[in-house]
């Protein structure tokens, strides 16, 4: 083998663990996103339940007046 094809071969390498390490960073950054879309559904799930139980408990108090 000589230099060329080793030269060529390291940055085939060098190019494929790029790509590797973009894949992972990616995959990274959409768990993270992921997660907070979660978490904002779920904060305004419990936000609207909460709402919703107060119109009730309100609508009762004001029905038996």
């Amino acid at each position: 083998m000589n230099s060329d094809q080793a030269q060529q071969r390291a940055e085939r390498n060098l190019k494929k663990e790029e790509r590797a390490q973009d894949g992972r960073k990616a995959m990274t950054e959409y768990e993270v996103q992921a997660r907070a879309t979660c978490q904002k559904t779920a904060r305004s799930k419990a936000l609207r339940l909460a709402e919703e139980a107060q119109v009730r408990t309100d609508a009762t108090l004001f029905s038996r007046t």
